[in-house]
């Protein structure tokens, strides 16, 4: 993972050529039509989008973990259509195969890292590699099931970290798998 550190002028430079026509990034964002809520209408990306979605991009994802509708806001729909994406999903998947590798290798003393509940991990394996097949496969997920898989892999005070958590991390990792099924709406219908 590259860092690009920018300041200033040079922030809004860079999410300008990002949101660019030439960028790889999506160039429209589906969203709620604001005189007919029942109705979406699409509109060019623009750079304040990304930004927003960049910086703020830990509290969207719990938005759309807790299903607010993508197409409610414009940083949401950036943020969901950063999430879906093919690249995105392989790169959350490759941080779950490590978290996975991590957690069958003793602990190293002289190593600071942050715990691992070692045998909550080995306990989920079968269903954390469902959960990598959904995220991974050529079709489309929801923007919610990516987000959970993100945030339950970076939860500090979730089931992966914290011995104390009350939350079943083979229930938690079943219901992102659920959320990451295809025929799951892609589209809110609120």
């Amino acid at each position: 993972m590259s860092i690009l550190l920018l300041s200033g002028p040079e922030i809004v430079a860079h999410y300008r050529e990002m949101a660019s026509p030439d960028s790889t990034g999506p160039a429209l964002l589906l969203l709620r039509d604001g005189n007919d809520p029942g109705r979406l209408r699409t509109r060019p990306t623009r750079w304040w989008d990304r930004l927003g979605a960049r910086l703020l991009a830990r509290s969207l994802d719990r938005r759309l973990a807790a299903d607010d509708a993508p197409e409610s806001d414009p940083r949401l729909a950036t943020r969901a259509q950063t999430l879906v994406a093919p690249d995105e999903r392989r790169s959350l998947a490759a941080n779950w195969e490590h978290l996975l590798e991590l957690a069958r290798i003793e602990p190293v003393r002289a190593v600071r890292r942050v715990p691992l509940c070692r045998d909550r991990i080995a306990d989920a394996e079968s269903s954390v590699r469902e959960m990598l097949v959904a995220l991974v496969a050529p079709l489309p997920v929801t923007a919610a099931g990516v987000a959970r898989a993100s945030l339950l892999l970076s939860d500090g005070s979730g089931p992966l970290y914290n011995r104390r958590s009350s939350t079943d991390l083979v229930g938690a990792v079943n219901q992102v798998t659920e959320q990451l099924d295809p025929s799951v709406s892609l589209i809110s219908s609120t």
